[in-house]
């Protein structure tokens, strides 16, 4: 039975399919403007998990996770090193590939760029016109009407009145309330732009992952996720106009949330400087090592991010490597090894097993030694061979 922490409910559920041995999984992926950071890091490492968690139990899983390659961002970005919107998401598309790859993360099943599904957006954007849910403005520009859907609010624990006294929310003349959000933006001169039934545009950043997931998961699926930081509005956003379009009650049932991490306990974020790059760390730190790193701390909670916790993590992969042997086919993990995995994804639960089972490694035989070694590989861990290990070592 596996129980996981649904921000939707703020409570732990036990998780139950739409449809019995399949799951449908939908993670807001990057805008892909500049190089993956560690908060990056851990919404690929955390939904990772998810996905290899739910496959190895049996499930018939498609994970989808979209890329943002049309954003205020990255056509700044663009203007900024003089070349094409084109060249710049495809250079750091590669990149976070690259990324992905060197922390052991399996490619998602469907991973859909934005720009291929434009017209999937303008058909949504059409029916929440017609449905009163949205209008347009005096500039072309198209709008959600917040105060039209009841339940806005659900998710993050806000409420419309703390729209109208926050000062969160962005002021633009041709809303009919501040808090109303963009499904359509006119064309600006120099910016790239489609065809509407409003004129030339391009889609607001909200209306992409609710096109998207219906397009390749339906109107009602099992699992939505992503970094804490897109509950409010994003997500917010998401299920407003998801079930608007849609007439559902419900959107995704599940929603999960990563925490952030931390520096000497301040979010890590670009406005303090205070960001560190995977690229940055792949000549000297194994992914894997980063990957443990990023798994020391429950999901849900901040993790702190500092050298004594890398080094704690290099030297124990270095320790586990001392034990290593290539896993035996026959070998099953039992219940109690996975035990803490079934209780909302606890990692360091399932670590401190690691460390209960290579100590057994250390003492036992050539069994105990593959046993330990398929409990790394189950999260993605001890996936070199220890040839491999000690040559990237060498490198350092």
């Amino acid at each position: 039975m596996i129980t996981l922490f649904n921000s939707l409910t703020n409570k732990k559920e036990v998780f139950r399919p739409n449809t019995p041995g399949k799951v449908k999984i939908y993670v807001c992926g990057m805008t892909v403007y500049d190089f993956c950071h560690l908060g990056h890091a851990r919404v690929l490492i955390v939904f990772d998990l998810i996905n290899r968690w739910f496959k190895a139990s049996g499930y018939d899983v498609t994970y989808v996770r979209n890329i943002t390659d049309i954003d205020d961002k990255i056509i700044a970005r663009a203007k900024e090193k003089n070349i094409s919107i084109e060249k710049l998401t495809h250079n750091y598309i590669q990149e976070m590939n690259a990324d992905a790859k060197a922390l052991g993360v399996i490619s998602p099943d469907i991973e859909p760029k934005a720009t291929e599904s434009i017209g999937d957006m303008i058909n949504m954007i059409k029916t929440l016109i017609d449905k009163a849910f949205a209008y347009v403005g005096e500039n072309n520009d198209v709008f959600y009407s917040v105060s039209h859907f009841q339940d806005y609010g659900k998710l993050s624990g806000k409420s419309l009145e703390d729209l109208r006294a926050g000062n969160r929310v962005e002021i633009d003349l041709f809303k009919k309330n501040s808090f109303d959000f963009v499904l359509w933006k006119s064309a600006k001169p120099e910016e790239p732009s489609w065809d509407s039934p409003w004129g030339n545009g391009r889609p607001g950043w909200h209306i992409e992952c609710s096109a998207m997931s219906n397009k390749f998961l339906g109107k009602n699926f099992d699992i939505h996720g992503g970094g804490q930081d897109l509950q409010f509005p994003h997500h917010e956003n998401e299920i407003a106009q998801s079930r608007c379009a849609n007439n559902t009650k419900s959107f995704a049932n599940y929603w999960i949330h990563n925490a952030f991490i931390t520096m000497s306990n301040e979010k890590m974020s670009k406005s303090t400087g205070n960001i560190l790059k995977i690229k940055d760390f792949k000549e000297s730190v194994d992914g894997q090592v980063l990957k443990l790193a990023l798994m020391s701390a429950h999901y849900r909670q901040p993790l702190d991010w500092n050298e004594k916790l890398l080094e704690d993590c290099k030297n124990t992969i270095d320790k586990w490597y001392e034990v290593y042997l290539p896993t035996n086919d026959k070998i099953v993990l039992d219940e109690d090894i996975l035990s803490p995995l079934y209780d909302d994804l606890n990692t360091p639960g399932y670590i401190a097993n690691l460390h209960q089972l290579y100590d057994k490694a250390l003492k036992g035989d050539n069994e105990a030694k593959s046993l330990f070694v398929l409990a790394c590989n189950f999260i993605g861990i001890l996936n070199k061979t220890k040839e491999e290990w000690i040559e990237f070592k060498k490198k350092k």
